[in-house]
């Protein structure tokens, strides 16, 4: 009986791991934790979420809760979890940190078809293979893997946000609010007037920062922009971005405050909060006197400060074909944010079409056809996609799914209508027992 190895126990690693025991194939699991972790890693079990609690929105209007919705009915590893240790966050899928982890673990673990390798792999094995080892891969495997395709890396920085305890906030200048009311009131505001707000900003852009071996301000993914950098970006960035006030009332006030900081649960316990936004490199003593600044978080107590770290990617265009396999030895497959998706639903998606494939050529099956049309299909043909010049990570998003025939005006018809048409095409491929 053939068996495949899959290289992380990442997000995408432990996905595909799960998509090809479910069909029947032996895996080998490789994970160099406990023995080796990277910086940005704290915890010895699987799928460790480093930058943030959160998996984005869920709503079919979103298309990452599109992608979301795909993984649930594809039956998906990673989102049967999530969903089982889920917090309170208003229209988004966030999770107990370690809740989600140590559950995605255990599955893991008592598959009868996973056999689970503690160890750090230093070169690229031969296929059948799928390497998940993440954008935090180990220097010894990423100069293997530079060696294996004869190729440079592209890389750039990534940020992770502070974590709170939840008795340490002021909840006399705190409240209970989703934006808009939407939902259940499931974050905590923290409101800054414009005086506060204009001297937190003056300390925030002044100060001092870690240093990060080959680090600058236009090398930062967007997604995960460190708050200094967007400070110097101009006085108002934040206030457009993670610290808008727009859809809340200071109850205090009975207005819209200047700014407003927002805190989301961080594990089911309700006791660590996360600062939304705040992803950060400030030395850690900086980021304890600066964001005590912010009226509410005078005397918090920081369980974690932020970091950045350096992730590498794929030149994935060149290298990769639409199921995330090496164009000239398809047995050899790669998933996750090295090959250049971004955010953590997306390594999951690619992990699960990775491990799809790979088990329908092992087993001498068709290859499934994820039109672009899916969320799924699209990363991949994203990623795949040749004629991509200056290749950049990608979180999914309706530009890259194929648009509708018919034209519909208000945004959220037409994206209700991609995601229904994506949907019924899926079942269809599902019902095909891919």
């Amino acid at each position: 009986m053939t068996t495949v190895k899959v290289i992380g126990a990442g997000l995408a690693g432990a996905e595909a791991a799960w998509q090809l025991a479910q069909r029947g194939i032996q895996v080998e699991l490789y994970e160099m934790k406990p023995e080796k972790k990277s910086p940005a890693h704290h915890v010895d079990t699987f799928a460790e979420l480093v930058c943030s609690n959160s998996l984005r929105g869920d709503r079919l209007e979103n298309a990452v809760g599109l992608l979301k919705e795909e993984l649930r009915r594809a039956g998906s590893l990673v989102l049967t979890c999530a969903d089982a240790t889920k917090v309170e966050a208003g229209g988004c899928l966030a999770v107990d940190r370690q809740g989600f982890s140590d559950l995605v673990t255990d599955k893991i673990k008592s598959h009868p078809n996973i056999t689970v390798i503690s160890r750090e792999i230093t070169e690229v094995p031969e296929g059948p293979v799928i390497i998940a080892t993440g954008p935090l891969t180990s220097d010894a495997m990423s100069d293997a893997i530079g060696r294996y395709f004869g190729a440079d890396y592209l890389h750039f920085f990534d940020a992770a946000a502070p974590l709170v305890t939840a008795e340490s906030v002021d909840m006399t200048k705190a409240w209970w609010q989703s934006r808009y009311d939407r939902g259940t009131p499931d974050y905590v505001n923290c409101a800054m007037n414009k005086e506060e707000y204009e001297a937190f900003l003056q300390e925030l852009i002044n100060a001092e920062e870690a240093e990060v071996h080959g680090f600058e301000d236009k090398n930062v993914f967007e997604g995960c922009m460190p708050v200094e950098v967007m400070a110097r970006r101009g006085a108002d960035t934040l206030r457009f971005g993670p610290l808008k006030p727009v859809g809340l009332v200071d109850p205090s006030t009975g207005k819209e405050p200047y700014a407003v900081v927002q805190l989301r649960l961080d594990n089911a316990a309700k006791s660590v909060y996360n600062l939304v936004g705040f992803q950060t490199h400030l030395k850690f003593p900086e980021q304890k006197r600066v964001f005590s600044m912010i009226p509410a978080l005078k005397n918090a107590e920081f369980v974690r400060y932020g970091v950045m770290h350096r992730n590498t990617f794929l030149q994935s265009p060149k290298l990769l074909d639409r199921y995330y396999a090496d164009r000239r030895n398809p047995l050899v497959a790669f998933a996750g944010q090295m090959t250049g998706v971004e955010g953590y639903v997306e390594s999951a998606a690619s992990g699960y079409l990775a491990a799809v494939a790979m088990a329908a050529k092992v087993q001498g099956r068709q290859l499934p056809d994820f039109p672009k049309e899916t969320a799924i299909g699209a990363l991949g043909l994203y990623i795949s996609d040749e004629s991509i010049e200056n290749f950049q990570p990608m979180n999914i998003n309706f530009s890259i799914i194929a648009p509708l025939e018919k034209r519909i005006k208000k945004k959220a018809e037409k994206n209700l209508a991609i995601a229904n048409r994506s949907l019924e095409i899926l079942e269809q491929l599902l019902a095909q027992n891919i």
